[in-house]
């Protein structure tokens, strides 16, 4: 049996750099399939497939959202505790350039430039996490510590 090829990107170096633990899993992407598509293809609960959302504030600063694929993000919530008057999801051509990732591909780790990071505080009750590692159709199974260890996060209650 051949062994499957996973891709290699800024995001899977960047773990492997740091000596993390993951597994590689690819599934059929959809276009505006979303978490649904990928936990039904890889068989695991939604709540585990972390989405990385690609927002800005009102001057147009860009941030990342870790949320569940089962939860939507409460922007007002955000706003307020980050202390901005609000926040938006970016349009998909500035999320592209300020992570370096295609939307539906966007991984949190090995991003063109340092972001802020925000993450639901559940996330770390996860044994598991499957998070994009950096293409579309293509998730990396971790441990979310390891977020924490390799970003700069700020946890946030503001899942809805």
């Amino acid at each position: 049996m051949a062994k499957q090829k996973f891709p290699v990107t800024q995001a899977t170096r960047l773990l492997k750099q740091h000596k993390v633990d993951f597994t590689p899993h690819l599934y059929n992407y959809e276009d505006k399939g979303g978490t649904a598509v990928s936990s039904r293809e890889l068989g695991v609960d939604e709540r585990s497939v972390i989405k990385t959302l690609v927002m800005e504030d009102e001057r147009h600063q860009p941030l990342i959202v870790l949320m569940h694929g089962d939860c939507q993000v409460s922007t007002k919530e955000l706003a307020r505790i980050i202390g901005c008057k609000s926040v938006s999801p970016c349009e998909a051509q500035a999320a592209d350039k300020h992570s370096g990732y295609q939307v539906g591909g966007t991984s949190p780790f090995g991003t063109r430039k340092a972001l802020p990071v925000y993450m639901e505080e559940t996330i770390l009750e996860l044994p598991t996490i499957y998070i994009n590692g950096g293409k579309r159709g293509f998730l990396v199974g971790i441990d979310p510590s390891e977020v924490m260890r390799l970003l700069d996060v700020t946890l946030v209650k503001v899942g809805i």
